[in-house]
């Protein structure tokens, strides 16, 4: 007996989703299709909506590759977006009807992004049962996020304890900034010296979400004068705030002024959320972890937690 109607996410539809994302589980505002549209050129969107008794009962962030249905890659994390009336019994059934479905529209395997559990407001692991169970998903990859559960913080490592003092008696300060142009200046600068890369977003799609998530994507500078000598942009949830982006002149790296930024954020603005997330440390192209990366995100206090993405056949 069928017990889910899975529907294809349309435009139509926005108000709806978006409307419980924010009443859902473990949501963020990645998932607002606001956030998630930016970069819709690039992604066939195949995101689906799975209905119960004509209730909207979850909802599945993804997009087509090929005969691949992918949690959306344009997102950091994915998964089965969920709400305080998820049980694990229905959410067996939906993973068991979501292969059905997917058979009957041409698809033949699956990557599936789980939310980390940093992201969750109630208990939110109904989906890796179900996929464990009814999918038989194996691990396909596993990247390393660096995090500080706030309540239960460690002392600062030396290195960076000397760095801040460097900072503070440079007369380096902090403050919140819109200045994303000058910030961004910084940052590709750095990225293509140091990688040969640079930041996933432009200039104009960060500035455009910046617009229309102020409150939830918040940059810091840290000056000397008028000089910007490295800057932070966080992306802020309800119980996380996340570096997603932080970089810094040559100057800026050895005055500190990283971490004066990360003071300000950590133990200050944000302390009263139950995690700061400093993101993963994977080496570029490729799934091992940047070591020296990772020891400066130790080095705040900051220890491991598994970003994971399985797959299976359907």
């Amino acid at each position: 007996m069928t017990t889910f109607s899975i529907i294809r996410y349309a435009p139509a539809l926005a108000d709806e989703w978006n409307g419980f994302v924010a009443r859902s589980k473990n949501g963020t505002f990645l998932f607002d299709r606001r956030y998630m549209d930016y970069h819709s050129d690039r992604f066939e969107d195949y995101s689906l909506m799975f209905y119960r008794e004509g209730r909207l009962y979850a909802l599945l962030p993804a997009n087509r590759k090929g005969d691949t249905l992918q949690s959306h890659a344009g997102l950091t994390y994915g998964g089965l977006v969920m709400d305080e009336h998820t049980t694990a019994a229905a959410t067996v059934q939906l993973f068991s009807e979501l292969n059905d479905y997917l058979r009957t529209q041409g698809f033949r395997h699956v990557l599936y992004k789980c939310i980390p559990w940093i992201y969750h407001q109630l208990a939110a692991e109904e989906d890796l049962y179900a996929i464990a169970r009814t999918c038989h998903a194996r691990l396909q990859e596993r990247d390393l996020g660096t995090v500080i559960i706030q309540r239960n913080t460690l002392r600062w490592e030396r290195v960076r304890r000397r760095a801040l003092k460097r900072a503070q008696e440079a007369g380096i300060t902090v403050e919140r900034s819109h200045d994303l142009a000058g910030f961004w200046r910084v940052l590709c600068d750095n990225l293509a010296a140091k990688y040969h890369s640079k930041p996933v977003h432009t200039l104009q799609e960060i500035e455009l979400l910046a617009s229309r998530f102020p409150d939830n994507i918040v940059l810091y500078v840290a000056k000397r004068g008028d000089d910007i000598l490295a800057g932070m942009v966080l992306y802020v949830s309800s119980q996380v705030a996340r570096a997603q982006y932080s970089s810094a002149t040559p100057e800026g790296k050895q005055l500190g002024a990283i971490d004066i930024i990360y003071d300000r954020v950590i133990c200050h603005d944000y302390a009263h959320l139950l995690y700061f997330e400093f993101g993963t440390s994977a080496m570029v192209d490729s799934n091992a972890i940047n070591e020296s990366l990772v020891f400066q995100k130790e080095g705040f206090g900051g220890r491991g937690m598994c970003f994971d993405r399985y797959e299976w056949e359907v």
